[in-house]
């Protein structure tokens, strides 16, 4: 079967005629879009060639005249469209920063599910769903509703001319009205995007607060468009350029997506899903699989930016262990640095003996010890006590910094003046494998278990042409210490050096850094301003050698991409939406790198600006394996970029304390987990900055158990928020605990799975149920793997929720009571504050851990527990993976397939060794077998044994 191209005329698939706003801006109305010929097909796609079909307009650059398309079918279920300049020369995401997806496996379009057609003149082209797809598609859906049409149009570029001009792209695609779209983050907006006057801005930034409606840390480029009974398909624009993508409808109600691009290529990715997870699925083959995390990683992690001293981590620890609230990791932020120096530690307030003696501890303990490494090296050439500062000066020396005009560029961060490692130089990942092998080091350093890497947007708290030298200076960088004491009383289960009189300083009870003595949580605050900045930057010090392979006298000397000048680079004509952005001139690079710098091999930081957090993530990841090579890395970052799940996991951010931050942390949670394949994240329990509340710390603690990544972190001008500071909390937090360790093989073998094919570990309603079409906007309840129902509080002060339960059978988790959904809301009351509603989806076979325990090394101990949760149609399945939890080559798994008819048969391989103490069958008739409990008023039947996991049929 050939492809099917339309000539001269509408694309008939597309239907759709070319639409411009009637309020478009003048520039762009005169654009002429391209002509389409010499269509060449292949085996798998075709080829053509475009031409500008008018006058330039030169809207936001110059016109490029001639384009080239290429259309491969990559497999059965992806579709590759790209249109570039035909001389290669505009900029693309580099393959050693995205590597592409495999293209192997590449079919005929006959063979594909999804069908390409375009238009000769005018150009455009549309992607269909194929007829042939629709039994499957509601197979799939188990949905009995009407199909809209058959070969159902997913983007069809004929709405508007194409625009491509050397610093600037223009592409939309008509949408059905009221579209479900979910992605395009970084965001707090809604997790269902709004369809009018809304646009989501891609540049990475420090954000402080993660307000609504700007752009954040991260960028996702893919959205997921879920037509209910149609199916979902997915779409990923591979950019790294930044871009505003516009939703909104025409002045004739035409609904559309438009793609606003800084430069580079059209790019796109076709999912044809089609169901949501497999949109999923299919965008990892894409992005990439995430990597899989240690098992220790699921526990519990304590921080607080602002613990002043060695004493204050012990005392933490300490506190936490008497109040009998499981802690996994104990975290420190830059205060273990001095003067907030990478690869430091204070010689007073953390002594690297003191240093090493707490993190013995936690290990003897079974727990576990990160610290915080900023991209952004102090600029010094020495450090305490006048030592040769050998991470600044060996970068340095070598080359390995960012360079703007032949010397280091300079911004500010927490150590005041400083410097940013250029990742495009080749040696850049072996000195920063240098830097974390010695810092960290096992034997003489600080033997951390993972890494947390922030402010690698990256962040500078500069603006354009603020003077590095006058910012620290005004800004008190690197921030005061606080004063020396001795510890004022006695911590349990830690040495003589950590208790009363071990210090010559007079004892205090603050253990945490006086806010009068710390640094604003948000420095960047209040310090915009107007283009009368003053365009001077501080030059490199003399004393730090300037050789190094510059990059010309013009930054566009040897730069990758079209060429552009300085002005260009710095204000680009088409200005995205950044919220830093005040003048057009250096608003880009407000707040972060100069976007005129040109990286060591050649590429410009306006086209790669958003790359930055992903490629130290990378490197990062690379450093780890190399201090552990045979130990899974756990690197936690802020930043990101596309395909970042293979490397790290992600944290949401500095939020706030506040309810609609614990609400918005659901929404990022599920984008990050089921949309961009980043499993391993979570926001910040009780809020980052501000001050939480009892009531709201305690919702947060029972919330927080149901991310991947759960963590107590705040800021250092925020009141004291440790899980045991208030009784509510503490029991919200034993109770929410108490469930989630019991859940850890549950949700590890979830993990496992997405790392395996991609299947989301978390899920949206919509995920689990895409044939119901109530679900598509609720962003407040999800299923934590796909089994698990969690429908929390959401609302100050109350003590009931309105939860949709669809139409489905469920069990409330623990007391396992049996609930009818009917596809509508219930209310749910009576939930106390210590307390989140959980339901376990009917069908389901649940492993969990017979008990918990207080690290997760304890809870690896204990045996399973079974239950055996029937649907509707009295079956039930599930599975459960078992590995060592640590290592990156498994000597032993277990990978077990639960499957229950009337009898429970357990099979799959069995290598590594777990034992079942007790199953429970809900909805049961009665007992079918001796050793076994009946709850008649419960319907539920428990038997209890000793039984090495194994092949075996049960009659239970």
């Amino acid at each position: 079967m050939m492809l099917p191209v339309v000539f001269a005329g509408v694309a008939a698939a597309a239907a759709i005629t070319n639409r411009q706003l009637p309020t478009a801006p003048d520039p762009l109305s005169a654009c002429p879009g391209y002509t389409a010929s010499d269509v060449q097909q292949s085996a798998h796609g075709l080829t053509a060639s475009l031409k500008l079909a008018g006058t330039a307009c030169d809207a936001f650059g110059r016109d490029i005249e001639d384009l080239k398309l290429t259309v491969n079918y990559d497999n059965e279920n992806r579709l590759h469209v790209k249109i570039e300049d035909a001389k290669s020369i505009a900029y693309q995401v580099p393959e050693s920063v995205f590597p592409r997806p495999d293209a192997s496996a590449s079919v005929s379009a006959e063979d594909a599910a999804l069908e390409f057609s375009l238009t000769e003149s005018p150009f455009a082209f549309a992607v269909k769903r194929k007829d042939r797809y629709w039994p499957s598609i509601l197979l799939l859906l188990s949905a009995a509703a009407d199909i809209l049409n058959s070969g159902e149009v997913l983007f069809a570029s004929g709405a508007a001319p194409l625009v491509f001009e050397d610093q600037y792209l223009r592409l939309r695609t008509a949408l059905p009205k009221s579209p479900n779209l979910y992605g395009l983050g970084e965001h707090t907006d809604p997790f269902r995007l709004n369809d009018t006057d809304y646009t989501r801005t891609m540049w990475s930034r420090d954000a402080y607060g993660v307000p609504y409606g700007t752009n954040l840390y991260g960028n996702h480029p893919i959205y997921f468009d879920h037509r209910v009974a149609s199916g979902t398909h997915g779409v990923f624009l591979l950019s790294s350029s930044g871009m505003d993508i516009k939703i909104n409808q025409t002045s004739d109600g035409q609904q559309y997506l438009e793609y606003n691009v800084v430069g580079g290529i059209v790019d796109l990715y076709f999912l044809a899903g089609p169901t949501p997870t497999q949109v999923s699925q299919q965008y990892a083959q894409v992005a990439g699989l995430p990597a899989m995390m240690p098992y220790w990683g699921l526990g519990l992690h304590q921080c607080r930016y602002g613990y002043r001293d060695y004493y204050a981590i012990a005392e933490v620890v300490a506190n936490y262990s008497e109040a009998n609230i499981p802690l996994e990791t104990m975290w420190t932020d830059i205060d273990y640095m001095y003067d907030r120096a990478i690869m430091t530690t204070d010689p007073d307030r953390f002594p690297l003996d003191r240093v090493r003696q707490y993190v013995d501890v936690l290990h003897d303990r079974h727990q576990h010890y990160v610290v915080m490494v900023d991209p952004a090296v102090a600029y010094s050439t020495t450090r305490d006590k006048n030592q040769s500062y050998g991470t600044f000066n060996t970068a340095a020396e070598k080359g390995y910094f960012l360079y703007k005009d032949g010397a280091i560029f300079q911004g500010v961060v927490w150590p005041g003046v400083t410097a940013y490692p250029d990742w495009f130089h080749p040696g850049a990942q072996d000195w920063w494998n240098a830097e974390l092998v010695d810092f960290f080091s096992a034997d003489k350093g600080v033997d951390i278990d993972a890494l947390w890497i922030d402010m690698n947007e990256a962040a500078n708290f500069n603006n354009f042409g603020e003077d590095p030298l006058e910012t620290e200076k005004s800004g008190g960088f690197p921030p005061q210490r606080p004063a020396l004491r001795d510890q004022p009383r006695p911590i349990f289960g830690f040495p003589a050096e950590f208790q009363p009189g071990s210090s010559p300083y007079p004892p205090d009870s603050w253990s945490y850094a006086p806010p009068w003595l710390a640094a604003p949580s948000d420095p960047n605050h209040g310090k915009r301003q107007a283009s009368s900045v003053s365009r001077k930057r501080q030059t490199a010090s003399p004393l730090v050698s300037r050789k190094r392979q510059t990059t010309g006298p013009a930054p566009n000397a040897s730069a990758i991409g079209f060429p552009r000048s300085r002005d260009e680079l710095l204000a680009p004509k088409y200005q995205i939406q950044n919220a830093n952005t005040v003048a057009a001139l250096g608003g880009l690079s407000n707040k972060t790198l100069d976007t005129d710098i040109v990286h060591y091999d050649g590429h410009v930081e306006l086209d790669v600006h958003n790359l930055y957090g992903s490629m130290m993530s990378t490197a990062s990841r690379n450093a780890m394996l190399a201090r552990r090579p045979n130990r899974r890395p756990m690197v936690i970052t802020r930043s990101t970029f596309a395909g970042a799940g293979k490397h790290v996991g992600k944290w949401l951010g500095d939020n706030l304390s506040q309810w609609d931050q614990y609400r918005f942390s659901i929404a990022g949670m599920l984008g990050f987990a089921a949309l961009y394949q980043v499993p391993m994240v979570g926001s910040d329990i009780c809020g980052f900055g501000g001050n939480t509340t009892e009531t709201l710390c305690a919702r947060w603690a029972s919330l927080g158990a149901f991310y991947t990544f759960m963590r107590n972190h705040n800021g250092d001008t925020s009141i004291p928020q440790e899980f045991y500071q208030w009784p509510l909390v503490a029991e919200s937090a034993r109770k929410a605990l108490d469930m989630r360790y019991r859940l850890l093989d549950y949700i590890y073998t979830a993990l496992h799975r997405q790392s395996v094919d991609g299947t989301p570990s978390l899920n949206p309603l919509f995920f689990v149920y895409p044939g119901d079409a109530h679900v598509a906007a609720i962003e407040l309840q999800f299923f934590y793997g796909d089994s698990v129902l969690v429908s929390p509080v959401t609302q100050e002060n109350e003590t009931s929720v309105s939860a949709y339960l669809p139409d489905d059978r469920f069990y409330v988790f623990d007391t396992w009571e049996k609930v009818e959904g009917a596809g509508a809301e219930v209310t749910l009351d009576n939930v106390g504050f210590t307390d989140i509603p959980l339901h376990v989806r009917g069908g389901t076979v649940l492993p969990l851990r017979a008990k918990s325990g207080y690290t997760t090394t304890d809870v690896r101990k204990e045996p399973f527990h079974l239950v055996i949760a029937p649907g509707r149609d009295g079956k039930a399945s599930g599975s459960l993976y078992l590995d060592d939890g640590d290592s990156v080559e498994q000597k032993a798994v277990s990978e077990v397939a639960f499957a229950y008819d009337g009898q429970l048969q357990i099979t799959g391989s069995f290598d590594y060794e777990g034992r079942v103490s007790r199953i429970t069958v809900l909805d049961s008739g009665g007992c079918a077998s001796d050793g076994c409990e009946y709850d008649e008023t419960r319907r539920v039947a428990t038997y209890t044994m000793d039984m090495k996991l194994g092949p075996v049929t049960l009659s239970v």
